[in-house]
């Protein structure tokens, strides 16, 4: 599916992670071009007030807007209500797997349930949706977006976890990509950088004080502003969508000069260890 100089005014959006942040947000943005949304998450009263959200920004009095609690790492209810979905608001022509969470510590510090839990919702999860998914969207064919992370292009110190799950949907998103496109189905994948989101906060409780000082480099996005570069990422269908230019520029700078990168984390790292000892 291509939405480039598309119509997609009354197109079906499933949007996992849709209670907040940028599934929230692309849920609104879709919303006001017309779609129907229908958002999945697990806690039903975040849910049920999203869905207001999004409704809020619709463009047409004909739309319509769900919800489904759903824990994605379930792969048998994730196929249990991902078909009552189908069944009740259609086949969707576009997937957002915004769905995923993060708990940087010391990795001594990361237990090996954490990283099992980590890899479970933020990559099997994903999994589990496309898996239910696919089938029904083959007959008309789709585009799919697989939220990664600019942690899933550059190892980044507290995320241990977090960055093998974001490293890992990258190569996911590729060959999944790869067996997809003669299909007639595009997938894309966005990496954003920092996002003001109520995951972010979660994250910021957890933060060993050298990974906050790396953060403090970096500019922290709005999550309405990321939804709308993925969009725009999606009408061109690029594959690797990122932000913005900071982390155009560090994905580029990590191929290109990858011990620069290395240095300018170093530094942040060396930073709180200089103040801690003085």
């Amino acid at each position: 599916m291509k939405i480039k100089n598309k119509n997609i005014a009354g197109t079906q959006v499933f949007i996992t992670g849709g209670s907040s942040g940028i599934g929230l947000s692309a849920g609104a943005l879709f919303a006001a071009m017309g779609c129907h949304v229908a958002i999945f998450a697990r806690n039903k009263d975040r849910l049920a007030e999203a869905v207001q959200r999004i409704a809020a920004r619709k463009k047409a009095a004909d739309q319509r807007f769900t919800w489904y609690a759903v824990d994605v790492t379930d792969d048998a209810a994730v196929h249990d209500i991902m078909g009552k979905a189908v069944r009740e608001t259609g086949v969707p022509s576009i997937l957002i797997n915004s769905a995923g969470r993060a708990l940087p510590r010391y990795f001594e510090e990361i237990t090996a349930r954490q990283f099992e839990e980590t890899l479970r919702i933020n990559v099997c999860g994903m999994r589990n949706t496309i898996a239910a998914l696919l089938p029904h969207m083959l007959r008309d064919r789709g585009y799919i977006v697989n939220v990664s992370s600019v942690a899933g292009l550059i190892g980044v110190f507290g995320y241990t976890d977090y960055c093998a799950s974001k490293f890992a949907i990258i190569g996911f998103s590729e060959a999944l990509r790869a067996e997809l496109k003669p299909r007639g189905i595009t997938v894309s994948v966005l990496c954003p950088p920092d996002t003001d989101t109520p995951g972010f906060e979660e994250e910021n409780k957890t933060k060993p004080p050298e990974t906050a000082a790396i953060s403090k480099n970096a500019k922290t996005m709005q999550p309405e502003d990321v939804a709308r570069v993925m969009i725009r990422g999606m009408k061109k269908g690029k594959f690797l969508i990122l932000a913005n230019m900071e982390s155009k520029f560090s994905a580029l700078a990590k191929q290109l000069l990858p011990g620069l990168v290395e240095k300018i984390m170093d530094r942040a790292v060396a930073s709180v260890s200089k103040e801690t000892i003085s």
